[in-house]
């Protein structure tokens, strides 16, 4: 069949769950038997996510072909069961840069370079060249913003190319309900519309997200002024969780609707494994980007998939200034600890006082990427008895740089998309604790996104291979960088130079998650 396309749009403000929707949207037409993938539009004007703070955008999802990009590819990818990869996030960073190269190598002959048609015609060519029979399209931000135009005018212009019966419209937006005279206000998703409509587009479903559900009559208020059936009216309220949306979805048929829009025959099937039920076990993140819950997303989805709560965080930076039988009174009531990755020595000293205490009072800690780092530092100076032990990101005059800059990293100037990123062969040592959590595989391929490595001259005196001594801290795997290590006696003390949690999949959780899951279950 021909190439369909769903577009999902936002009104009247953003953060209401595009990407929740898209995601949820796409793994029931998997399920139904069609092949499926997924792009987000940003319109911002960074090339990739990978320069922006998490405190203002949220984690860095990496891609397993090393591309830094915006969090809702991890939405994608756990939702779809799906690897994701650059081609799958547009950014209006990309389409300027890309038009503004080819207008320097001549490519448009000439002519003057324009919104309409050329920055148009580099996104329909960056859409058309997916490979897939439906492409979900997200885009970023609400209708009306400035920024966004541009990417609606494309989408316009390539439903004109291709044809209505090949294309549907879902836009979701937020009707709020006001308390003061116990009533919902359906007039900003009515503007919304409206906007839509100006820009030359006519939604076909309308996705009304609300705090409480929506009265039937409300949602037939709603398509009037959408011009859209009332059966098209889809009232999503707040659920307790975001994984709850795909079965919601399937309940109200909200596949049928594609399928009769789209005129093809689909499966009615749907599997959807997700934790019923919650082990009582407190995990807790010691990290320093506390300015949205967005920041440690995948760890937070990749500990909920493997059965338990969501992780309580605590300011790194808090942590530093505490002495420590402080810290053990802060941290005493979790049953795991997680030290995420991070940039720059703001909150530093209060991971690695976090890390002194899970290992001297045999808390499980899983350290990731920074946090493994972080772990080799606290054991040089506690055990090693390396006094100043630094990565030399945060002292570059320290006595001991056990983490370093990668060599060939010094080079390198610009900062976006330069890192060492995406999947990458890992090897597994045998004997180690790591080697049962992968079940006896040799080698794994995990996603990696790091500057500075483990510097193993200065490691040597300290740093032990596998079997050589329980209590010591060990390395489990190694190829041209230190990967990961251990402490085998001790109830789960492993730290990984990548991010594990990048490959964290319903149904499938990462197993170092689930590892360390048991480990606090058993106290």
């Amino acid at each position: 069949m021909p190439k369909k396309y769903i577009v999902v749009t936002g009104g009247v403000i953003s953060g209401i769950g595009k990407g929740v929707l898209a995601a949820s949207t796409g793994r029931l037409l998997k399920e139904a038997g069609l092949d499926i993938r997924s792009v987000k539009m940003d319109p911002y004007l960074n090339v990739d996510a990978g320069t922006m703070n998490p405190n203002q955008h949220g984690e860095v999802y990496v891609t397993e072909d090393g591309y830094e990009a915006d969090l809702d590819l991890g939405h994608y990818e756990r939702f779809m069961g799906i690897n994701v990869k650059k081609e799958n996030n547009i950014t209006a960073g990309q389409i300027y840069s890309s038009v503004i190269d080819k207008e320097r190598a001549g490519k448009y002959l000439g002519s003057t370079v324009q919104m309409v048609p050329h920055v148009t015609a580099e996104i329909k060519s960056r859409l058309t060249s997916i490979q897939s029979e439906i492409l979900i399209i997200e885009i970023g931000g609400t209708v009306g913003d400035i920024e966004g135009e541009i990417f609606l005018e494309a989408i316009r212009e390539l439903y004109l190319d291709i044809g209505r019966e090949n294309f549907m419209f879902i836009h979701t937006t937020y009707v709020p309900f006001l308390r003061t005279t116990n009533e919902f206000k359906t007039k900003p998703t009515q503007q919304s519309v409206q906007l839509l409509r100006r820009i030359g587009i006519q939604p076909d479903i309308i996705a009304a997200r609300s705090e409480l559900p929506i009265a039937s009559g409300q949602r037939r208020k709603i398509a009037l002024f959408a011009g859209v059936a009332p059966e098209m009216v889809v009232n999503l309220p707040d659920i307790k969780n975001v994984y709850e949306m795909p079965q919601n979805l399937f309940n109200m048929k909200f596949h049928h609707l594609i399928a009769q829009r789209f005129n093809i025959q689909i499966n009615d099937t749907f599997e959807w494994d997700v934790p019923k039920s919650f082990l009582p076990l407190k995990i807790g993140i010691v990290g320093k980007y506390l300015g949205t819950d967005d920041a440690y997303k995948s760890i937070n989805e990749s500990i909920f998939l493997s059965g338990a709560e969501k992780p309580e965080m605590q300011d790194s930076q808090e942590i530093e200034e505490l002495e420590d039988d402080e810290v053990e009174e802060m941290l005493k009531h979790y049953d795991a600890l997680i030290i995420p990755g991070g940039f720059g020595k703001r909150g530093i000293e209060g991971k690695i006082k976090a890390i002194k205490y899970a290992r001297e009072n045999r808390v499980p800690l899983l350290g990731i990427c920074l946090g493994m780092q972080l772990m080799v530092v606290e054991y040089a100076r506690s055990i090693g008895k390396l006094t100043g032990a630094n990565s030399t990101e945060f002292d570059p005059n320290t006595p001991y740089p056990v983490i370093d800059m990668m060599a060939h990293q010094k080079e390198i100037l610009h900062m976006g998309g330069t890192m060492r990123l995406g999947g990458q062969e890992t090897p597994i040592f045998e004997k180690t604790r790591l080697s049962e959590i992968y079940v006896g595989k040799s080698s794994v391929i995990e996603r990696h996104r790091h500057r500075y490595e483990v510097n193993y001259e200065v490691c040597r005196g300290f740093l032990k291979s596998p079997g050589e001594d329980k209590q010591a801290l060990t390395i489990s795997s190694k190829g041209d960088f230190v990967e990961a290590v251990e402490i085998t006696d001790h109830p789960f003390f492993i730290g990984i130079q990548y991010h594990p949690e990048y490959a964290s999949k319903v149904g499938a959780p990462h197993p170092l998650f689930k590892a360390l899951i048991e480990s606090a279950r058993k106290g």
